[in-house]
């Protein structure tokens, strides 16, 4: 169990979804949140939600695939509120794009808000954290990260890297009073379903944000490291337990599901032998 209670709570992406649902879940303990995203009106309104609840709550808005702003993020926080005690890195962006139509400059955007962004703001977070003796940083996964979906290779990528990321951090700070808690949800409903260019094939139960803003607290509270959210879902259990068994049996099912199209390799080839670059 956390020793200490909580604060002040950095959350990024808080203008919608789980990081909306998190940045809520905090105030509501009376915890000062400070919300991080880039659409501003929508900020303002969850900010404005959280000052109700725990005063000194706030809203910095920007983009956390520039390095200045992700580190200032932190900075800014702990100015104005004296400390930071939880940090929740959940911004994200999907990519949901045939890798065949995916340039360079696209891959590296979105590392920078899947992943670098996480390890900008975890960097400046680390230090006032050292000095007040103690902290969690959360870093919300994916599913995505586990069993790979078409069109999800770099937004996956950037998530696997999130893992080994967290993984290192756990050890590297082991001792130090800072906790590392890594989730990966399955299908929750929020927007990200709404974004990217291909379309989703998905069918299945969608659950509520708020579950994993649930296990956001739960992982603060009892300094839990990992978890799969929702912990009990037969079809993530399955695909856990399949991965390990029989993994080329899962990459093959997942194909199937969203495959690749003949049309689309003949297209992909027919730039290549063009000479044009990938998402050229």
């Amino acid at each position: 169990m956390s020793e200490v209670r909580p604060q002040v709570a950095v959350v990024t992406g808080a203008s919608s979804g789980i990081g909306r649902a998190t940045a809520l879940a905090f105030a509501r303990r009376g915890v000062a949140v400070v919300a991080v995203a880039r659409r501003e009106a929508r900020l303002r309104e969850v900010a404005g939600a959280c000052a109700a609840e725990a005063p000194g709550s706030f809203h910095l808005a920007g983009d956390l695939g520039e390095r200045a702003f992700a580190e200032s993020v932190v900075g800014e926080a702990g100015s104005r509120l004296g400390r930071v005690d939880v940090l929740v890195n959940n911004a994200a962006v999907p990519m949901r794009k045939l890798l065949f139509e995916t340039s360079v400059e696209e891959a590296e955007a979105s590392f920078r808000v899947n992943f670098f962004a996480c390890l900008w703001t975890t960097f400046a977070a680390i230090p006032w954290m050292l000095r007040q003796g103690g902290g969690t940083i959360v870093n919300v996964s994916s599913f995505a990260s586990k069993v790979v979906p078409t069109h999800e290779t770099l937004y996956a990528a950037a998530k696997c890297a999130m893992n080994g990321f967290s993984e290192g951090l756990w050890n590297d700070l082991r001792g130090s009073g800072i906790h590392v808690a890594l989730l990966h949800p399955g299908a929750i409903d929020t927007e990200i379903w709404e974004k990217g260019q291909a379309p989703v094939r998905f069918r299945g139960r969608k659950h509520p944000p708020e579950l994993v803003a649930d296990a956001i607290l739960e992982a603060v509270d009892r300094r839990v490291h990992e978890r799969v959210v929702p912990r009990r879902q037969p079809s993530l259990v399955a695909a856990g337990l399949l991965k390990l068994v029989a993994p080329g049996l899962l990459r093959a099912g997942v194909a199937r599901m969203d495959p690749v199209t003949p049309s689309q390799l003949e297209a992909a080839r027919a730039r290549a032998r063009a000479g044009k670059p990938l998402g050229g």
